[in-house]
């Protein structure tokens, strides 16, 4: 989940939208002088960098703006307890023999031996897990001005959106692995074509429509905005609550927020393969991975791959790998196939995971695996089809 507090957030509203207070490049100058006065006290204790941050930086920062990126590089740079004994064995003797009678140095004294230490190291164990007591860690890798900046736009986005009621997104452009992760952190969302062949929209059900686990939810909706960046456009929109009340929240292509980490480009070890056997093995044939998603009844398939044939556009097939399956959940998806009158599609069984009886509908065009797709049983089935 992000960062910020939304407390310590102040946004601007204009028109009914919220402006979100983004870090640029004006803002690189004290940002860097930010970073390294947390350098100069790597190995100190938290409470001895935080005396330090309430003195003003060398180079002027918006207060506001200041205050959101010492939120997020305090959560990027890590800290810890320095003792080598855990404070908390430390407190439960100390007070238990405390309890006994004695003054201090003797107290301090008697459990130094007991633990084989010294009264001095004890003393220091004594709160070295407190905050303030923590000791800063070492810099974090790659940290830079312009990287805090973007991870504190992309926290601050993430903390207004903890106030969202409903989320709408279109995206062109690697939508599977949007969509993949919406399910997959099973976010309230639907999902349908928003013109153009590569276009989806998805609307998203935001905590504040919910009535428990609000946090989950926002925790699982947070990790969704990174990877927009990855899209070849997008653009959110989101009814937020703010100050004032609900305003627009507007976030779109171009806005600095830091990225994900880039997608994998294969969901699985047996897509991984499977591409690379293939294409070794059918040198007439384009694998192309995740095609444009194909409408049917008013929302959208997503096949693994398509198959094109170099000298014949019209020979197309679409693949489908399904992991776990039942009789019933092939049914269905081969019903969902026939509605968006796809007859050129092959679907890859795990023969591992087989959930219910082996029977197969008989319309279905099946390649059964374990482990590893075999190109050759795949390229049967087209041939066969071509000599129809």
């Amino acid at each position: 989940m992000a960062s910020i507090p939304r407390a310590a957030i102040r946004v601007r509203e204009a028109d009914g939208r919220v402006v979100p207070p983004f870090l640029v490049e004006c803002d690189w100058p004290w940002l860097a002088a930010l970073i390294d006065k947390y350098r100069r006290f790597v190995g100190r204790r938290r409470r001895e960098l935080d005396a330090r941050l309430r003195e003003p930086l060398p180079r002027v920062a918006p207060p506001g703006k200041l205050r959101l990126a010492k939120h997020v590089l305090d959560r990027l740079w890590s800290d810890g307890c320095a003792s080598p004994i855990r404070p908390r064995i430390v407190r439960a003797r100390v007070f238990s023999r405390a309890a006994e009678g004695g003054t201090p140095d003797v107290v301090l004294a008697e459990v130094a031996r007991s633990l084989r230490t010294s009264a001095t190291e004890l003393r220091d164990a004594l709160f070295a897990d407190l905050p303030g007591e923590r000791r800063l860690g070492s810099e974090p890798p790659g940290v830079s001005a312009a990287q805090l900046a973007l991870h504190t736009n992309l926290a601050l986005v993430q903390s207004l959106l903890g106030a969202a009621s409903n989320i709408r997104v279109e995206i062109d452009g690697n939508a599977r692995d949007v969509v993949r992760y919406a399910k997959l952190r099973g976010l309230i969302c639907t999902v349908e074509p928003a013109g153009g062949d590569s276009a989806v929209r998805l609307e998203i059900s935001g905590p504040l429509a919910l009535f428990r686990r609000t946090i989950l939810y926002a925790n699982a909706l947070a990790g969704l905005v990174p990877r927009l960046a990855w899209c070849r456009q997008f653009r959110l929109e989101a009814d937020v609550v703010v100050a004032r009340g609900a305003a627009i929240l507007v976030i779109q292509s171009g806005d600095p927020i830091f990225p994900s980490m880039p997608p994998r480009p294969f969901d699985s070890r047996v897509e991984e393969r499977f591409a690379r056997d293939f294409s070794r093995a059918a040198l007439q044939w384009t694998l192309v991975r995740e095609p444009c998603p194909i409408e049917v009844d008013g929302t959208l398939l997503f096949p693994d791959f398509a198959l094109e044939h170099r000298s014949d556009e019209a020979r197309r097939w679409f693949l489908e790998i399904v992991g776990f399956w039942t009789p019933e959940y092939l049914a269905r998806k081969l019903a969902q196939i026939r509605r968006a009158r796809l007859g050129s599609l092959i679907v890859c069984i795990d023969d591992e995971r087989n959930c219910g009886e082996s029977d197969f509908p008989a319309e279905a065009r099946v390649v059964r695996y374990r482990r590893r797709i075999d190109p050759a049983a795949v390229l049967a089935i087209v041939d066969a089809d071509a000599t129809k």
